[in-house]
């Protein structure tokens, strides 16, 4: 597994979890949805992704998104 696809499953893992979260503990949960959703857009637009240079110090190989 590459870097993207590592980012990718940790997002859609986040916003998975948030949401049941959400809907069985508190909805102030969701406002981590928002935030990860907001994190996923900014990096589309900037390439910084704070989990993707996390994941490149531990070793994961680099993809075609994040190097």
């Amino acid at each position: 597994m590459n870097i993207d696809r590592a980012v990718v499953a940790f997002a859609g893992t986040m916003i998975l979890l948030s949401l049941l979260l959400g809907i069985y503990v508190s909805p102030y949960w969701f406002w981590f949805t928002a935030f990860v959703g907001a994190n996923l857009l900014q990096s589309a637009f900037t390439g910084f992704c704070p989990i993707a240079i996390l994941l490149h110090k531990l070793g994961v190989k680099p993809g075609a998104a994040f190097r």
